[in-house]
């Protein structure tokens, strides 16, 4: 009661009237309650009349059902779409299809899936479309194989090089929950796999992936099918990878290879080298054991496997760990199998020492190994362990720290190897460091050591490039005298830095110094260079006196020797030396090409020796080859325009009868 007593309206009190305000506006204005009674009903206002309210919406139309006849066209029409690069269209004509729950026969998918992918470097939604078409075909297709293989590794490498993992991972779940025979692995699991491996927590999502697909690859039962679905040996060790290098899980790393036995795939040598990796990493030194005996069981060889020993014991800093490897290493490498380390491994030891200042245990770790080195009399310099990581701090710029390195081992009453002051002396070459590089020199002889052929030939080079000849001549020299088996490196650089330094006079000496060495094999072109380096400077005497060594050293004369003589004679209308030439060149019987009849024509004509410029047409037509009557004529324009034939009838009878059977073979009589 009390409630519906609080309910009861109030009773409202008399409020004052005042008066209301005219206002200028036409529009009625609508009278309050509480004034109704002043007006009369009849001129009332009526109230605004309210606006209807909405219809209710009208039921949604059910969807008109396709006919088979209409299906047919629409994916003929996405056919024709994609043909003609309408994506837009083709998109259009799949939603019709999907929407009446019809589904693209598989040519078509493929038609769509791939052309959809492929246009999305260009097409903005080409990806995403692709992808949904994708999914929807394999959870709605009645097909057994909705999408072809060759469009859906399409899309899987698109997805890849877009670096969408989600979408792609995604996808593959897609594949494997769809109940069909999976494709080959090369479809979608190698595009996964470049695309997963540099983000750790994505390769973690693909590792579950790659576990299901295995699984089903095992409970296959045709084996031709089973073979065609499981990962091959590239894909599992790329995985395997990445359990080991970027997951560093031991215990994933371990279900890869059990995974890898289930379906048929026998681990090799790089397969152990993660292994080896990881377990150098962890540190499981029962693990490292294992891995040791079994590859000498399987008669592996080791080199992987010490050098991703050493990659895992310098990740986790285990530095003694590390110098054991390598002196081990070092120790077991036989005659002619090489180093087990590249440039690579010794680059990634000295940063990690360098990093950590383990400036000491460096040199000790070079100076061991060159004692077991001194036993290996096969072991050439680049592959001893100072060459290599030496070399390996000069790459990486650190050239003062590799001269610290060299100070340690010299502190320590250690005797430095060639190896540790080859790579520094090359340095020094290649940075024009003179001084640096003489200085070492010396120290070098006073160890009692013997450069080798590379170091002479960096120290040869730095003298040419500094124009310093006479330095490079004496270099040389000792090489020589040191009885190393290799000089052609050396005697090229010294040939072209004078040849571009058009240094003829010091080519022809230094030819003639080596001529007799049978460990360089000098042959025609080297005279030619000579000769013609002479000729381009208008030393003509000097280039025939070459040349007659040539000859006299029984060096064979070829087609360019004749042409820069040539070239040479006309230069300097000296045409009697052509002349000469020519006589004897015919008496050598040398083989004529084009070139050298061209040459020589067109050098006797200028000289107005027509009785041998017949010779030579002569000899042109016996060999078959054709000459340029113009480029003869214009010579004979040019010089001899106004010789007359009644002259030379009166001086020379010979000569005249020459001028006009050269005039007519021109057709300059008619």
């Amino acid at each position: 009661m009390r409630a519906l007593l609080r309910l009861r309206p109030r009773r409202r009190l008399p409020l004052p009237l005042t008066a209301r305000p005219f206002s200028s506006s036409s529009e009625p204005h609508e009278i309050p309650t509480v004034y109704s009674f002043l007006q009369p009903s009849i001129f009332a206002p009526r109230p605004k009349p309210q606006p209807p309210p909405p219809p209710p919406p009208p039921p949604p139309a059910s969807r008109k059902a396709l006919s088979v006849a209409d299906a047919a066209a629409l994916e003929a029409d996405l056919l024709a779409a994609v043909a003609d690069d309408c994506f837009d269209d083709a998109w259009l004509a799949f939603k019709t299809l999907a929407a009446a729950s019809f589904s693209p026969s598989p040519p078509a998918a493929a038609a769509l899936v791939s052309h959809l992918a492929a246009a999305a470097p260009h097409h903005r939604l080409g990806l995403k479309r692709a992808f949904a078409a994708a999914v929807f075909l394999l959870e709605k297709s009645p097909h057994a194989e909705p999408i072809p293989e060759a469009a859906l590794g399409a899309l899987f490498s698109a997805l890849a090089a877009a670096g969408s993992a989600a979408p792609a991972l995604a996808l593959a779940r897609a594949l494997l929950g769809c109940g069909r025979r999976l494709p080959a692995f090369s479809a979608w699991g190698h595009p996964l796999i470049e695309l997963t491996r540099g983000d750790a927590g994505a390769f973690a999502a693909f590792l579950k992936v790659f576990d299901e697909a295995c699984k089903l690859v095992v409970g296959e039962k045709p084996p031709a099918e089973a073979a065609a679905m499981r990962p091959d040996l590239a894909a599992c060790n790329a995985v395997l990878a990445g359990c080991c290098r970027s997951l560093g899980s031991v215990a994933d790393a371990e279900r890869v290879l059990e995974t890898m036995s289930a379906v048929g795939v026998s681990p090799d040598v790089e397969s152990f080298g993660c292994l080896a990796f990881l377990y150098a990493w962890r540190g499981v030194p029962c693990r490292v054991d294992e891995l040791d005996k079994l590859l000498d069981a399987l008669g592996f060889s080791k080199k992987g496997f010490f050098k991703n020993l050493v990659s895992g014991y310098l990740k986790s800093c285990s530095f003694d760990s590390v110098s054991s490897v390598v002196l081990r290493a070092v120790k077991e490498q036989s005659a002619g199998d090489g180093n087990s380390f590249d440039e690579e491994s010794y680059t990634e030891i000295a940063q990690c020492f360098l990093d950590h200042g383990k400036v000491r245990e460096l040199a000790q770790l070079i100076i061991q190994a060159q004692e077991i080195e001194l036993t290996q009399q096969s072991l050439s310099v680049e592959d001893s362990v100072g060459f290599g990581i030496v070399n390996a701090c000069v790459e990486l710029g650190l050239l003062n720290k590799a001269h610290i390195i060299l100070d340690e081992m010299t502190a320590q009453g250690a005797s430095v190897g060639l190896g540790v002051y080859s790579s520094i002396l090359k340095a020094y070459c290649k940075e024009q460091k003179t001084a640096e590089a003489a200085q070492l020199v010396a120290e070098i002889s006073a160890a009692g050591l013997q450069l080798d052929a590379g170091s002479y030939d960096a120290l040869i080079d730095a003298s040419m490039t500094a124009h310093d000849f006479q330095s490079a001549f004496a270099l040389f020299r000792e090489m020589r005298e040191a009885r190393l088996p290799e000089l052609r490196t050396s005697y090229l650089t010294i040939m072209t830095g004078l040849t571009e330094n058009n240094r003829p006079d010091l080519m022809a000496s230094f030819l003639d110094s080596a001529v007799d060495d049978p460990r360089i094999e000098i042959a025609a072109h080297d005279w030619n260079s000579i000769i013609h380096a002479f000729c381009k400077v208008g030393r003509l005497e000097d280039a025939r006196r070459t040349y007659r060594r040539m000859v006299f050293l029984r060096f064979e004369p070829n087609n360019q020797t004749y042409l820069s003589l040539i070239n040479g004679y006309v230069s300097a209308e000296k045409y009697f030396s052509v002349l000469i030439l020519w006589t004897e060149v015919r008496r050598r019987g040398a083989e004529f090409n084009h070139e050298l009849i061209d040459a020589f024509l067109y050098a006797l004509v200028k000289g107005g020796f027509f009785d041998m410029a017949m010779q030579v047409i002569e000899k042109a037509q016996e060999c078959k080859i054709f000459v340029d009557k113009w480029r003869h004529k214009q010579a004979f324009m040019e010089t001899h325009k106004k010789l007359k034939v009644a002259k030379l009838r009166k001086r020379n009878f010979r000569k005249m009868e020459a001028l006009i059977a050269f005039k007519n073979w021109a057709g300059l009589n008619t």
